[in-house]
């Protein structure tokens, strides 16, 4: 009786086929895009000022942290209290989610929250948030209906 066994571990050539196919496709795509060949996804800021699609409503907002955990957002304009976000609230969740990230960036970057960040609703239908402080732009629709609800209820009106 031999004890002798094997540990050679093979992996189907079939299976290293595509793998390799894969990574080849992955790389020429690239290369194809970043010399021209192809067009890039489409950019929601570039496709809308190539459509000349103009904002419809526009706040600029403030968020800020209060001691309870709640996060207050005041239009920038007036100093109004527009709404105060409580844990547990549906949509609040996501709006604070989003702002921490954002709030995140402006820490990384070096940049307080002075600054408003901006809620804009274009005549299209799409919701954005900008922050110029840092450059980052949100597509709120992106995120599906109630999220983006959550949101343009911070519009005058509750948006649309």
């Amino acid at each position: 009786m031999s004890l002798a066994h094997d540990h050679e571990q093979t992996i189907p050539r079939h299976a290293i086929a595509a793998a390799g196919i894969l990574v080849a496709t992955a790389l020429a795509l690239t290369t194809l895009v970043k010399v021209g060949v192809l067009n890039r996804e489409a950019v929601p800021e570039v496709v809308r000022a190539e459509a000349h699609i103009a904002p419809s409503v526009v706040r600029q907002l403030m968020f800020a942290d209060r001691a309870d955990g709640a996060v207050v957002v005041r239009d920038f304009a007036t100093g109004e209290t527009v709404r105060v976000l409580i844990d547990g609230v549906p949509g609040n969740g996501f709006v604070r989610g989003v702002m921490r990230g954002m709030a995140r960036e402006r820490r990384i970057r070096g940049v307080g929250m002075e600054a408003p960040i901006t809620l804009t609703l274009w005549k299209n239908g799409a919701l954005s948030l900008t922050d110029k402080a840092t450059g980052r732009s949100v597509e709120l629709g992106s995120f599906g209906p109630d999220n983006r609800a959550a949101f343009a209820a911070l519009l005058p009106g509750g948006g649309a």
